[in-house]
C-alpha cells in the first residue's frame, strides 16, 4: 500500500488539437511502463475512430510509476481527456477524479476558447493548474507570445509555465518533476468507511462491466462485498487493480488510488457514472457529489436498417451507454422505419462518433433521421411541453407560441479573418453581443444564436473561412421566441413521417428544396412520375419530380393513322394513372443520410 504523499493524480486538459495525446504517449515512454515493441502513437486512443480522425472522444486512465529527483518513486495516476467541445462532460468527469491539472497550450494557436472552458472547469474543482506549452519545436512557435496570453488571458503565473515539445520528448523530465513538486497529494478523511467514486466503465463480454473507480477513503480488496449506493445492490469484487495500458491485477485499491474492480456485474443497467461505492459489511452513510447531469443539445431517432435487430440494438445501446454516460435515449416507433430510439446528443461530433461506434464496436446497421434541438412549445389553452420530435409537433390552429435554446457562442480568430466570420454569424440570425482584442493579431468575438443553426454546417464553414484557426465554444443560455413550422415531405402525395424537420421560417423554403434534391438523387425511377414535395401544412414549397421509365410503345408504329398512336398513348397514360395509384414508392436507406450532408458534401 503506497503512502498518500507519494500519489498523484491529474488530468491534461487542452483546446482540441494542442497534442495532448501526444504528450501522454511521450509519459508514458519515459515511465517505461510498455516495451517499444508494442509501443504505438496515440496508445491511449484504443478506438479505431480515434486513431483514424486523431482526436481524443474517451478520457482514459493510466497509471505511472515515476522515480523523483528526490530519490522517492511516486505513483502517478493521470487521465488523457479529449478536447473537442462535444465531450467536455468526459472532462469534468476525469477533473472530479484529479487534484491537479496539466493545462497544456499550443506554442503556434496561443489560447483558444477551449483552454478558457476547460481552465474554469478546473478551477471550479479548486485543481492546482500547471500550464504547459506544448510544440515548442515548431518553427512558428511563439513563447513570448504565448507566455503574455497565459499572464493576460487566464491570469496564471507564466513564469510558472513548463516549455515542452511532447513530439520530440524535450521538458518531459522537467514536467515530471512539475507535476510532482506543485500538484498535491490526495486528501481523505479517517472515518473508516470506503467510499470510492466511478468515473467510468465498459463491457467486457467474458467478465461482465469493468468498473473505473477513483477511490476516496478507505481500500478495496479482491473477495470483499461492495455496494452500490444509489441502486443498494451488492456484488463480491473478483479482480482489483490498476490501469497499465492493460489491466494490472493488484489485489487492492487504497485511497488516492484510481483503478478499475471486475465484481460480476452482468446487468449493464446496473451501474451508473458518478455512483458511489462503498463496503457492505462498514457502509458510508453519505454518497460522495456526483458528476453535474448532462443535458443534450441535438436530438435524433436511430433504427435498425432491418426492423428484426431491433433486440440487438437495444443491447448495443445499453452497452455503449455504460461506455458514454452522456448519450441518453428513450424507445420511439415510425411508420416508415418501425420501432427504434429517439437519442440526445451533446452535438453534431457526438452524433456522428456514436452512429460510427453502433457500425463497427457492435456490427449494427442504423439509420438516423435528422437532427433537431428541444423546442418549448405554448399551445392557445395554456399548455406548454417541450417537442424535440417533429412528430409531437402540434398543428399550427392549436399553437400559440414557440421558443428554441439560444447559445452564447465564443469565438477566437485572428483578425484576419473577421469579416467573413461576421458575416457567417450574422447569416446564421447571431447578434453580437461582444468584440474585444486579445493582442494585436487575435479577437474574441460573442455571439447570441440559436442552437439550431449552429447544427448543420455551421463548424464546418467556420473552419473553412478561418483555414482552421478560429475556435468555437458555446453554452446554451436560454429559450426565445421563434417563428417554427414545421416542414413535411411528401412522396406522391403520402408523407414520411421519418423525413420531418422543424424549422425556422425564415429557412424552410430553403431545407425543403435541399431535402427534395438529395432525395430526387437517391430514389430509383418507376413506371409512373413520382413527385417529392417540402409542405408546411397544405401548403407546398418546393418540389422534384423524379421521371418515369417509359416504355416506347409506338416502336411498332411505321406511318399510318395518328389516331392508332394517340389511341396507344392514351392507353399507356391509363395504365400510369392505375400504377400510380397503387405503387409504393421504395426509399432506399441511403435516402435518409442523404438528407442529413450539407450542400458542400
Amino acid at each position: 500500500m503506497t503512502d498518500l504523499s507519494l500519489k498523484r493524480n491529474f488530468c491534461i486538459v487542452a483546446h482540441i488539437d494542442h497534442g495532448k495525446s501526444t504528450l501522454s504517449d511521450r509519459l508514458i515512454q519515459k515511465a517505461a511502463i510498455i516495451d517499444d515493441r508494442q509501443f504505438q502513437n496515440q496508445i491511449l486512443d484504443n478506438m479505431d475512430i480515434e486513431r483514424e480522425r486523431g482526436i481524443t472522444i474517451k478520457s482514459q486512465a493510466v497509471t505511472i510509476p515515476y522515480t523523483a529527483k528526490d530519490g522517492k518513486t511516486y505513483e502517478l495516476n493521470f487521465v488523457d481527456t479529449p478536447g473537442h467541445v462535444d465531450f467536455s462532460y468526459e472532462v469534468s468527469r476525469a477533473i472530479a477524479s484529479c487534484e491537479g491539472a496539466l493545462l497544456l497550450i499550443d506554442a503556434s494557436q496561443g489560447v483558444e476558447s477551449q483552454t478558457l472552458s476547460n481552465m474554469y472547469l478546473a478551477m471550479e474543482q479548486d485543481l492546482e493548474i500547471v500550464p504547459v506549452v506544448n510544440k515548442i519545436d515548431l518553427p512558428s512557435a511563439d513563447i513570448p507570445s504565448v507566455k503574455h496570453q497565459i499572464d493576460h488571458d487566464l491570469g496564471l503565473d507564466p513564469d510558472g509555465a513548463v516549455l515542452v515539445s511532447a513530439k520530440t520528448g524535450e521538458g518531459v523530465d522537467e514536467l515530471f518533476e512539475a507535476i510532482v513538486t506543485r500538484i498535491p497529494c490526495p486528501k481523505t478523511n479517517d472515518d473508516g468507511k470506503t467510499r470510492a467514486l466511478i468515473f467510468d466503465c465498459h463491457y467486457d463480454p467474458y467478465r461482465g462491466v469493468v468498473v473505473h473507480l477513483r477511490m476516496i477513503d478507505g481500500c478495496i480488496k479482491t473477495g470483499q462485498t461492495i455496494r452500490l449506493m444509489s441502486s443498494g445492490a451488492d456484488y463480491r469484487v473478483e479482480q482489483v487493480g490498476v490501469f497499465k495500458i492493460k489491466l494490472e491485477e493488484t489485489g487492492e485499491l487504497s485511497a488516492g488510488d484510481v483503478g478499475y474492480i471486475i465484481a460480476g456485474i452482468k446487468t449493464v443497467s446496473d451501474v451508473r457514472v458518478g455512483e458511489t461505492v462503498t463496503l457492505a459489511d462498514n457502509p458510508a452513510e453519505e454518497p460522495l457529489p456526483g458528476f453535474k447531469d448532462v443535458k443534450p443539445v441535438v436530438f435524433s431517432s436511430i433504427y435498425p436498417m432491418d426492423s428484426n435487430d431491433y433486440e440487438e440494438l437495444k443491447d448495443s445501446m445499453e452497452k455503449l451507454k455504460l461506455n458514454d454516460a452522456s448519450l441518453v435515449y428513450e424507445k420511439d416507433s415510425s411508420l416508415a422505419l418501425g420501432y427504434g430510439f429517439r437519442c440526445g446528443f451533446l452535438g453534431l461530433l457526438h452524433l456522428e462518433v456514436v452512429q460510427e461506434r453502433l457500425e463497427r464496436d457492435f456490427d449494427q446497421s442504423v439509420i438516423f433521421t435528422a437532427p433537431s434541438v428541444r423546442y418549448q412549445v405554448t399551445l392557445s389553452n395554456g399548455e406548454e411541453f417541450f417537442v424535440d420530435n417533429p412528430a409531437n409537433y402540434p398543428d399550427a390552429g392549436r399553437l400559440k407560441s414557440a421558443k428554441e435554446p439560444y447559445i452564447k457562442a465564443s469565438i477566437i480568430t485572428p483578425a484576419t479573418y473577421l469579416g467573413s466570420i461576421m458575416s457567417l454569424c450574422t447569416e446564421k440570425r447571431g447578434v453580437q453581443v461582444n468584440m474585444q482584442y486579445l493582442d494585436e493579431k487575435r479577437v474574441e468575438l460573442i455571439y447570441e444564436m440559436p442552437l439550431s443553426e449552429v447544427l448543420f454546417d455551421f463548424y464546418d464553414r467556420l473552419k473553412s473561412y478561418s483555414r482552421g484557426y478560429a475556435s468555437f465554444d458555446y453554452e446554451v443560455i436560454d429559450m426565445r421566441e421563434t417563428d417554427l413550422v414545421k416542414i413535411d415531405i411528401l412522396l406522391n402525395g403520402k408523407g414520411v413521417d421519418a423525413l420531418s424537420q422543424l424549422s425556422y421560417r425564415g429557412n424552410a423554403v430553403e431545407r425543403a428544396r435541399h431535402v427534395c434534391e438529395m432525395l430526387k438523387g437517391e430514389i430509383s425511377r418507376q413506371q409512373f412520375k413520382i413527385a417529392i414535395q417540402g409542405a408546411i401544412g397544405s401548403q407546398i414549397i418546393a418540389r422534384e419530380t423524379v421521371n418515369p421509365v417509359r416504355k416506347d410503345v409506338l416502336a411498332k408504329c411505321y406511318g399510318g393513322d395518328i389516331t392508332r398512336k394517340r389511341k396507344l398513348l392514351e392507353k399507356q397514360k391509363e395504365g400510369k394513372k392505375r400504377m400510380k395509384l397503387i405503387g409504393d414508392v421504395e426509399l432506399p436507406q441511403s435516402a435518409f443520410l442523404a438528407v442529413l450532408k450539407t450542400k458542400e458534401e
